[in-house]
């Protein structure tokens, strides 16, 4: 019976551990089995009335490749909330305030420094 202390004091018996740890993967290797006999029921041979049903039910195959790639595009900007043009130019005309107000003050803090530099 080995015993371990944690950093919070909390004492921890390691045979139980191990027990709560295998009663763990004991629990996923049943579940898995019990995937496979399911899927397993499904792969069993069907009637003509099932495999009609099955023909049916059959839905186009995904497009491969490139076209996938821009069927996916052209959904995925579809939903894009596009701005409208005030909104646009709103934006720039922002932006643009925002260069210039920045380019003259980063200019004016330069020529600071280099009047400082001269010794002016």
């Amino acid at each position: 019976m080995a015993k371990v202390v944690k950093s919070n004091r909390e004492i921890l018996d390691v045979d139980q551990e191990l027990d709560k740890l295998n009663s763990k993967k004991d629990s996923k290797v049943i579940e898995k089995n019990e995937k496979e006999s399911k899927k397993k029921e499904k792969d069993k041979p069907k009637t003509k009335d099932t495999k009609k049903k099955a023909k049916e039910k059959k839905v186009k195959k995904p497009k491969k490749g490139i076209f996938k790639y821009f069927h996916e595009v052209k959904s995925e900007v579809s939903k894009v909330k596009w701005p409208s043009r005030k909104d646009m130019i709103k934006y720039s005309t922002a932006t643009l305030v925002f260069i210039l107000f920045f380019s003259a003050f980063f200019y004016i803090i330069d020529l600071v420094f280099a009047l400082i530099k001269a010794g002016v």
